[in-house]
């Protein structure tokens, strides 16, 4: 049997088992590359060599980038921004998310884009009484044809582009994918608003979303932190000197009170005298503790948290889990506990505790202050359970973080090195997924948890079959049959084929695996029947790209299933008129910029 045989065998086989959908789209991948060496399609070293592929290291680091935008907070503050002047109607705040999400997904892709926008949508929804169902599809529709807007915004596109260098034809400038990306975003809006309401389903989540972008307003009132506290230092002239805190005559400042007093340390001090550097944690009117600060010669050490969440410092809520070593701990708002976490409120069954010492019990919750990077480490902490991460809180509710501005620069100085070609994609890549390590926009482990190796393992795993196929004749053989199906002559007729077939494969198989397989089949049939490879392949990042009438077509299409309260058979109806709008304007459009 020959290799080209085999190549197809292997390529069945593979499209058997994505759509029988019981083993994972990578592990599949692996037993593809697995099998071309088994049968000696390709040798050991061509089998792992889609690893080290430019397109693969470039789509790698893409994901650093994505994570450093997004991570900053400068999702959160476009979406906020647009929302802010969208009003609260239904037809402009579809408008105004579906548009960003589309930017969003040429810039960050759109896994990034839906998973950042998804909770401020769903909120959005509640608020003005839509059903997030009316809402979520749309979002994730337009995000898919914004991926189409800039070279970035999808694996498919940088496979395309690297098809057409490949075969002679140069590849796709940066931008050139907006040519057909503008209409397919604008169609699509539109298609969602006007027909949005008659073929999608009213639908409500049983379990909706947290509203974090309000975090800190929910937190406000369920603890009831409206009086605050204050952290006043004890200096060297102070009167309190050598004195207890329950001698301490505060009759002057009226409604002022002493909730705790520590030692430099931060340890709890009772009944010892007072003595320099010791911290009085009080409470009461602002005009009545700046008195007091003034008369007694003390330093403020803190203020009272009058924005629980900045740049810096968040806050986040803690339950006391069973068998913890905190049940049993003496605790009191404005207490602080290590060198930077600061207890601000306590509760015991759902009632505050106020300025009282508490001792805590299980199932306590409590309200800790701190530096992001300190309250991050209270997820490996197995003494408390929090509510909700602190990363999560971070990235809804604290828009345009302290780094965000390094973070856009970074991803803007990447788009004008892949727009300018001053430097390959994959090294633009790697210089701009360096520098949000090196500026620690991202941490080094954070780099690594951002990269969806699924994704990377899928690609460098298919990259080799996509060569097998082209190398071994493959590729020629089932694009004879699709040229005898269709006529010589006939390039429109091809790329309706082409289409089809693309957008049929990729509503049960990954859309990047789907364009990995059939890239060169529309080479082949391009060179075949005489028509330019250019036209053949954006055709393909259309179709790859519109992956809409099934729940497992994408992530982010599995993303809004649950919130939105989606059924698998909800997708193809609205999912159907898109996908007509996308064929329609790759057939026009596609020929008139790349002419056949």
């Amino acid at each position: 049997m020959d290799d080209g045989t085999l190549s197809l065998i292997i390529l069945g086989a593979a499209v058997v088992l994505f759509v029988w959908n019981r083993l994972p789209v990578d592990v599949v991948a692996v037993l593809v590359a697995l099998a071309l060496w088994a049968t000696g399609v390709l040798g050991f070293t061509a089998v792992l060599a889609g690893f080290g592929d430019p397109v693969v290291i470039f789509i790698a680091t893409l994901f650093v980038v994505s994570e450093g935008v997004d991570s900053t907070g400068v999702t959160a503050w476009a979406g906020q921004t647009i929302v802010r002047y969208a009003g609260t109607t239904r037809s402009r705040l579809l408008i105004a998310v579906t548009a960003l999400c589309a930017v969003l997904s040429a810039l960050i892709t759109l896994n990034g884009a839906v998973a950042a926008l998804l909770p401020l949508v769903v909120m959005l929804a509640i608020r003005i009484a839509q059903p997030p169902s009316r809402m979520l599809m749309p979002l994730t529709f337009a995000g898919s044809a914004g991926s189409l807007l800039m070279l970035t915004g999808t694996p498919v596109n940088i496979i395309v582009s690297d098809a057409a260098n490949d075969a002679g034809a140069g590849p796709f400038p940066f931008f050139s994918f907006a040519v057909v990306g503008v209409p397919l975003v604008v169609g699509t809006i539109a298609i969602a608003v006007l027909l949005g309401p008659k073929l999608l389903p009213a639908t409500r989540p049983a379990h909706p979303a947290a509203d974090l972008a309000v975090h800190a307003e929910t937190l406000d009132v369920h603890y009831a932190l409206q009086d605050g506290f204050y952290r006043l230092r004890v200096r060297e002239l102070s009167p309190f000197l050598g004195q207890s805190v329950r001698d301490l005559d505060l009759t002057p400042y009226p409604g002022v009170a002493i909730v705790g007093v520590q030692d430099g340390q931060g340890r709890n001090r009772t009944d010892a005298a007072i003595d320099v550097g010791d911290i009085l944690v009080v409470t009461g009117p602002s005009e009545h503790v700046t008195n007091l600060t003034a008369d007694l010669m003390l330093a403020v050490s803190m203020a009272p948290v009058d924005h629980l969440l900045t740049r810096e410092a968040g806050v986040v809520e803690a339950v006391i889990p069973p068998r913890s070593a905190l049940v049993g701990e003496t605790v009191f708002p404005g207490m602080h506990r290590g060198r930077e976490l600061v207890i601000i409120a306590v509760q015991r069954m759902g009632k505050d505790r106020g300025k009282r010492h508490t001792q805590l019990a299980e199932g306590d919750a409590i309200l800790v202050h701190g530096p992001w990077e300190t309250l991050d480490e209270l997820n490996r902490d197995r003494d408390i359970l929090l509510v909700d991460s602190p990363e999560l809180v971070r990235r809804q509710a604290v828009p345009w973080g302290s780094k965000a501005s390094i973070a856009v620069a970074i991803l803007g100085a990447m788009v004008v090195l892949l727009a300018t070609g001053a430097v390959p994609p994959a090294m633009a890549g790697l210089l701009a997924a360096t520098a949000m390590v090196l500026t620690r926009v991202v941490g080094p482990q954070q780099a690594y948890r951002a990269v969806s190796w699924q994704i990377v393992v899928l690609i460098g795993s298919l990259i080799p079959l996509s060569g097998a196929i082209q190398a071994s004749g493959g590729a020629d053989r089932i694009a004879d049959v699709i040229i005898d199906a269709v006529g010589p002559g006939r390039p429109y007729l091809l790329l309706l084929a082409l289409f089809l077939l693309t957008a049929a494969l990729g509503q049960m198989v990954s859309n990047t695996a789907t364009v990995l397989i059939v890239a060169p089949i529309a080479v082949a049939a391009a060179e075949g029947t005489g028509t330019s490879v250019k036209p053949v392949l954006m055709l393909i990042a259309v179709a790859g790209a519109a992956s809409l009438l099934t729940p497992i077509s994408t992530p982010a299409n599995m993303m809004i299933m649950s919130p939105a309260g989606y059924r698998f058979g909800d997708y193809w109806k609205l999912g159907l008129v898109v996908m007509a709008w996308w064929l329609l304007t790759a057939l026009v459009i596609v020929p008139l910029v790349w002419p056949f």
